[in-house]
């Protein structure tokens, strides 16, 4: 479950950073922090992400919706819907909706509180955090069950053979397995 191994790796590295800071290792006090590690210190600003980057993010959902929203008509063409069908198409395809992301202003809002927060008030935030992905995952499971009950067996088949050609493309953890992202089955081309 790759959510939990983030999980994990970040509370290691929230433990490592509380033990390394906790005097556990002697260190020669710096002079002057080093760039980044000014910007991590509590109170300071983290530099503004430039606003090719906010673009470029932007763009990315566009275009991350519009595949979605293509998949899904080729889908539903696959399937041939009856029009007993619709209502449970419509549940399903909400339910695949990606949840609202929350603006610029209102992450470095969460990122600052979360910066001021203890090494176990973090880890229960993400612990919190996890339990809403999971809760999302069970309302697009439960959406799908109930789409999929709803189909005959001749669409079942089909709606089998296209999530599983989806499950294929996507490998672990949305970048086609080991080695990064894939495309038609192939390993991208690295440079």
């Amino acid at each position: 479950m790759i959510p939990s191994r983030k999980s994990l790796l970040w509370a290691g590295l929230l433990a490592s950073a509380t033990f390394a800071s906790s005097g556990a290792f002697a260190q020669a006090p710096l002079t002057a922090p080093p760039p980044a590690a000014a910007a991590a210190q509590p109170g300071a600003q983290a530099p503004a992400k430039p606003q090719h980057q906010r673009a470029d993010r932007a763009e990315r959902a566009e275009r991350m919706q519009a595949h979605r929203t293509q998949r899904l008509a080729a889908l539903k063409e696959k399937l041939k819907l009856t029009p007993a069908q619709e209502s449970a198409w419509s549940s399903f395809t909400t339910a695949q909706q990606p949840p609202a992301r929350p603006d610029a202003a209102q992450r470095e809002a969460r990122r600052a509180e979360f910066a001021k927060l203890t090494t176990p008030q973090r880890l229960d935030r993400m612990q919190a955090r996890q339990a809403e992905r999971s809760a999302m995952f069970a309302k697009r499971a439960d959406a799908t069950r109930s789409f999929y009950a709803a189909l005959t067996p001749e669409q079942q088949k089909t709606f089998d053979a296209e999530s599983m050609a989806r499950f294929g493309q996507r490998g672990h953890g949305g970048h086609g397995g080991p080695g990064g992202h894939h495309h038609g089955g192939q390993p991208a081309a690295r440079s």
